[in-house]
């Protein structure tokens, strides 16, 4: 292991130990509050050109599964590879133990070129990040001189979307009925919880014609990045929202779907990141714990009337999810899907299906 440091773009400087791959990177500096989770959460797409801070103090103590492969898709991670730019932790575990543990976090991170810094006080860093916000940073090797040149990145300036939404159309088939699956960054675990369901796929790039295809319903799945970006499938999913088949937005396209529908978005100070966010549904009482990883949100001043807000964040009181009042539009900002987190709001993939 080497001396390496996360820098931020303010100047501030955190000291640590490389492990992983001994490399610079940049990117938009965030936090994850989850105790559990770095498989999933580094290869989830909505982690695309952020360093990814984990505010629980270990990491690496139960290792990293293997490449299994089940209807095309790595079983035990969110996408083909690692998303993040680059892991921040206070302590990494050498040592791991785990009944599915091929090898370790490091060994991982290494083979994908991914780096990782550890011994840093992540406390101070994610108090830093609440009172400023989510901030560009880079990570850079004490011994490499030339790695100071590289400059500060701020990912939500690109198309993020573009960079992770698949190539071409991919069929996943099962039953009878059928659903577009619109890519802009999706987590495999969305996929199977449709495939479990007994409900066929059709997963297409996020730029595709996906208003013309024939299907039961449509899914705007999660993704990276400023949802305004997708300029394209904003337009194509106000064709949608024009006719009367289900369509479902998940995180990102929610907000797709709710800037389909007329409303505005804005980038929250310093994101939704964690298992343990509790989201109310509106006119009721009951709160659900649910997993999210997003940095924009939906204004709710700006919700057309025909929309109704579904469910709102009780630790903030923004928007996490849209219904409208006579068709079968549904949006949430969290991930119903879990993979990591609980699965409280499983039932809506339920609420979904029944409507095809």
């Amino acid at each position: 292991m080497g001396r390496i440091r996360l820098v931020l773009a303010d100047g501030t400087q955190f000291n640590g130990e490389s492990f992983g791959a001994l490399k610079a990177v940049s990117g938009e500096v965030v936090f994850n509050t989850g105790m559990v989770g770095y498989p999933e959460s580094l290869t989830d797409p909505s982690y695309r050109g952020q360093i990814l801070v984990m505010t629980y103090p270990l990491a690496g103590n139960y290792g990293v599964p293997g490449d299994e492969v089940a209807d095309g898709m790595r079983t035990w991670f969110e996408s083909a590879r690692i998303q993040a730019s680059g892991l921040v932790v206070a302590e990494h575990s050498i040592e791991y133990a785990h009944w599915n543990a091929v090898k370790s976090l490091s060994e991982w991170l290494s083979e994908e070129g991914i780096p990782g810094i550890s011994g840093i006080d992540t406390r101070a860093l994610t108090r830093i990040l609440r009172e400023r916000g989510t901030v560009p940073g880079k990570i850079v090797p004490d011994d490499d001189s030339s790695s100071d040149d590289i400059s500060f990145d701020d990912p939500n300036i690109r198309n993020l979307v573009a960079e992770v939404s698949v190539g071409e159309p991919v069929l996943y088939k099962r039953g009878p009925r059928r659903i577009v699956l619109v890519d802009c960054g999706t987590k495999n675990n969305i996929i199977r919880s449709f495939l479990n369901r007994d409900i066929t796929v059709l997963r297409v790039p996020w730029d595709h014609s996906f208003d013309e295809e024939e299907a039961d319903g449509f899914v705007l799945s999660n993704g990276p990045g400023d949802p305004k970006m997708c300029v394209e499938t904003i337009a194509r999913a106000k064709q949608l929202l024009g006719g009367d088949r289900p369509v479902l937005g998940i995180c990102l396209g929610s907000q797709i779907m709710a800037l389909a529908a007329g409303a505005d978005t804005y980038k929250l100070r310093y994101g939704h990141r964690s298992q343990n966010q509790p989201c109310v549904e509106s006119g009721t009482r009951r709160c659900h714990i649910t997993s999210q990883n997003h940095g924009y949100a939906v204004d709710t001043r700006t919700i057309p009337q025909d929309w109704r807000e579904w469910f709102v964040n009780s630790n903030d009181g923004t928007n996490e999810g849209l219904v409208h009042i006579s068709k079968p539009f549904f949006g949430v900002q969290f991930h119903p899907e879990a993979a990591p987190g609980p699965d409280d709001t499983d039932f809506i993939f339920d609420m979904f299906v029944r409507a095809l």
